[in-house]
C-alpha cells in the first residue's frame, strides 16, 4: 500500500489554494483544500492528515482560532501558517497557539514546498512506528503474548487479531497518557486506511469485555472526554 502523505490546505484566496494544492500534488501528495475554518475542523475530527497548512486571515476563523482548536482538542499534527503579515509579534502568536513553523506571503514556492517536506518528515516518524521490544505483558489478572497474539483475561483465553495487537501495544506503550483517535488512526492503521472513530471505541468496547472485571466500571482502558483513551496497568 502506498503511504502518500495528506495535507490539509486552508486559504480563502482561491488563486492561491488552486496555485498551491497543484504544486503539492505534483509533489505526491493528496492535498485537501478548504477555505474557511468550520471545515477544517470538522475534516480534522474526521479524517488522518499529516501536515495542516493555515492562512491567517480567514473568514468566520482566523488561523490562530483553527491552531488553537486543534491543539485544544488533542491534536499533534504540523501546522505550517501562512500569512501576510510579516511582524516578530504575529510570529510569536502563532507559535504560542501551536504551529510549528510561519512562512510570509508572498513566498517562494521552492521554499514552501522544502519547509512542507521538513515537516511531514516529523509527521512520518515521530511514533509512526510501534516498538516490537514488548513480547509479554501483565496487568491485573490479564496476560498478554504480542508473539503468539493470544491473551489471557476476565473472559477467559482468546485470540487477537493484528490490529488489536498494535493498539494495545500504543495503549501500553503510553500508558498513563491520553492516546487522541487522531494518533491512534495515524499510528495503528498505518497512514493508509481511515476507519472512522467508531471503530476504535468497538476495539476498545471488545478490550473492556475481555480485560476487565466490570466492562461498565473500566480501571484500565479509560475514555478521556473529546480525547480519545488512556490505559493504566
Amino acid at each position: 500500500m502506498s503511504r502518500k502523505p495528506r495535507i490539509l490546505f486552508v486559504e480563502d484566496e482561491k488563486n492561491i489554494r488552486e496555485v498551491v494544492k497543484l504544486n503539492l500534488e505534483l509533489e505526491d501528495y493528496e492535498v485537501v483544500a478548504l477555505d474557511n475554518g468550520p471545515d477544517a475542523i470538522k475534516r480534522v475530527q474526521e479524517e488522518v492528515f499529516h501536515l495542516i497548512i493555515l492562512d491567517v486571515m480567514l473568514p468566520e476563523m482566523d488561523g490562530f482560532e483553527i491552531c488553537e482548536t486543534i491543539r485544544v482538542r488533542g491534536y499533534d499534527i504540523p501546522i505550517l501558517f501562512l500569512t501576510a503579515k510579516d511582524s516578530s509579534e504575529d510570529r510569536v502568536k502563532g507559535l504560542k497557539k501551536g504551529a510549528d513553523d510561519y512562512l510570509t506571503k508572498p513566498f517562494n514556492l521552492e521554499e514552501l514546498l522544502l519547509r512542507v517536506k521538513n515537516l511531514l518528515k516529523r509527521s512520518f516518524t515521530e511514533g509512526s512506528e510501534l516498538a516490537d521490544n514488548i513480547q509479554n505483558f501483565r496487568f491485573g489478572n490479564n496476560e498478554i503474548d504480542f508473539v503468539t497474539f493470544k491473551a489471557k483475561g476476565a473472559s477467559g483465553e482468546f485470540d487477537l487479531t493484528k490490529k488489536e495487537v498494535a493498539l494495545l501495544k500504543l495503549l501500553i506503550e503510553r500508558e498513563g497518557e491520553a492516546v487522541s483517535r487522531n494518533d491512534i488512526l495515524r499510528i495503528v492503521w498505518g497512514y493508509d486506511v481511515f476507519p472512522s472513530t467508531r471503530t476504535i471505541d468497538n476495539f476498545i468496547l471488545n478490550f473492556r469485555k475481555h480485560f476487565e472485571e466490570d466492562p461498565k466500571n473500566p480501571t484500565h482502558f479509560l475514555s478521556i472526554r473529546s480525547v480519545g483513551y488512556k490505559f493504566i496497568a
